[in-house]
């Protein structure tokens, strides 16, 4: 996924009210950007970070700037823009990027399966077999170890206990956990900060739903899928 403009470059002040950031350019100007991440966001908006944002030209924007990426103190990016880990896998799916995605001939996005209550990131079909994957941004790291989720989540829960229904049926099924920080070498589900969700994910894998995870290049040009990553449940 290539940013459609270059990205400009700042300081984080501070992120607060969830979708609000103060930033400082290089100009020396201090601007409020947009935040489009509504989780805890922990070790991702330290006061200090690199900052990348993308700028809108548009009148009717009623902010200019939106954050799109923070650089941490050990050089690491991170995706902040939770809404590109379907852009991402999505455009791995039509690059057949990774041998997880070579099966995969026809895929569809936001798809409700018959007799469900979720929709789903994407329908999958491989061969004449249809399947469902839901899509997760993981960006919370701790020594090398990313975390999902970084807060509660009752719509993670929700889609994770569907998601066990149907391969309970004999359906083909996958949670995807996309990790958008370059310090992550697995995925574990963070047990202490959502324990609900973790004894669900848990039953789901007992189902027959897949739990894996991608891992992302990331560049202040471009973010691409472009690894597997191991899932520690």
């Amino acid at each position: 996924m290539q940013f459609i403009t270059p990205l400009v470059r700042g300081q984080l002040i501070r992120r607060y009210k969830r979708f609000l950031a103060d930033v400082k350019l290089e100009s020396g100007e201090t601007i409020i950007a947009h935040c489009p991440n509504t989780g805890a966001m922990t070790n991702c908006a330290e006061p200090g970070f690199t900052v990348y944002l993308s700028e809108s030209a548009s009148p009717k924007r009623k902010l200019k700037y939106t954050w799109e990426l923070a650089q941490n103190f050990d050089g690491h990016f991170i995706g902040i823009n939770t809404h590109n880990a379907n852009k991402l896998v999505a455009e791995a799916l039509n690059n057949k990027s990774l041998p997880l995605f070579n099966c995969v001939s026809h895929w569809k996005a936001e798809v409700t399966p018959p007799g469900a209550d979720s929709r789903f990131d994407f329908m999958l079909q491989e061969d004449s077999t249809i399947g469902y994957m839901e899509v997760k941004s993981v960006t919370l790291a701790q020594s090398g170890i990313g975390y999902f989720p970084d807060a509660k989540t009752s719509r993670g829960l929700k889609h994770c206990n569907e998601l066990a229904r149907l391969a309970k049926q004999g359906v083909s099924t996958k949670l995807l956990f996309c990790v958008q920080h370059t310090g992550i070498q697995e995925v574990r589900i963070a047990e202490l900060i959502d324990p609900e969700y973790a004894t669900a994910v848990s039953h789901a894998r007992r189902q027959g739903v897949e739990i894996c995870a991608v891992g992302c290049s990331i560049t202040k040009e471009k973010i691409a899928v472009n690894q597997t990553l191991p899932v520690i449940t």
